[in-house]
């Protein structure tokens, strides 16, 4: 039986926490054909990824907002399993300062991780992608779309509206060469990417206020990744998918 990624060879960013969004999606790639190439710039996390999926899956540690650590990565990505067919920009921080306290090296570390990271990665996987055609998939976030809030600030805010902008700017670009991409804006979810301060008192009233009763989870995330990673989403480009439980409905 082949899976929807039999094939393909898949980067995840941002895969090294157990909980999150990025094991959750190369758990589910892997179960689906792909073979990933994991980054994060948790070295623990990605061996413990690694070791849980087995080879013929690798891990690279990477930060996404440096250029050059970017561009080795990828390299050495090519130079181990020969392709790229799918991008998943998932690598972010979430900080909650108020804007009048924001310094100006917590909004480059911000929209330096969120946002030239997707930039960064997508175009330096664009060579790759170039001989078989791709799949970007960028993870943003219902911040950017209803200004943030308690998790996410201004910078926050900003820097997930410009992952959809990028997106949408991309796949118009893109689709020429046979490379789709699109955004995610993800709502809620129930892992630990806000550092602990998603207390279980905060997590019972946002669920509240979600129509379909409940928070997100990292797996609702990682399908959404796999449709919009696979032939199942073939004639989409430039979109961004809401994943919300109906809390933006626009």
């Amino acid at each position: 039986m082949t899976g929807l990624l039999s094939g393909k060879t898949a980067v995840i960013t941002g895969a090294g926490s157990p909980g999150g969004i990025g094991r959750a999606t190369a758990r589910l790639f892997a179960a689906e054909g792909a073979v990933c190439a994991l980054t994060d710039i948790d070295a623990a996390g990605l061996e413990e990824a690694v070791a849980e999926m087995g080879p013929p899956h690798r891990s690279y540690v990477c930060d996404v907002a440096s250029a050059p650590a970017v561009r080795d990565t990828i390299a050495a990505v090519i130079a181990d399993l020969g392709r790229i067919d799918v991008l998943i920009n998932n690598a972010g921080i979430v900080m909650g300062t108020p804007f009048a306290d924001i310094t100006e090296d917590e909004f480059d570390s911000v929209l330096g991780v969120n946002l030239k990271g997707n930039f960064l990665m997508s175009q330096a996987c664009l060579p790759a992608m170039r001989a078989n055609g791709g799949a970007i998939v960028c993870i943003a976030s219902i911040a950017g779309q209803n200004g943030g809030g308690v998790f996410g600030r201004s910078h926050y805010a900003a820097a997930k509206a410009g992952i959809m902008g990028l997106a949408k700017a991309l796949g118009r670009e893109l689709a020429p060469l046979g490379i789709r991409a699109n955004a995610i804006a993800a709502g809620p979810v129930d892992n630990n990417f806000t550092g602990g301060r998603m207390t279980p008192e905060i997590k019972a009233d946002l669920a509240t206020k979600v129509p379909l009763g409940r928070l997100g989870t990292s797996d609702d995330i990682a399908n959404a990744c796999l449709f919009l990673a696979s032939d199942m989403s073939s004639f989409v480009t430039g979109a961004v998918l809401d994943v919300n439980g109906g809390l933006h409905i626009h």
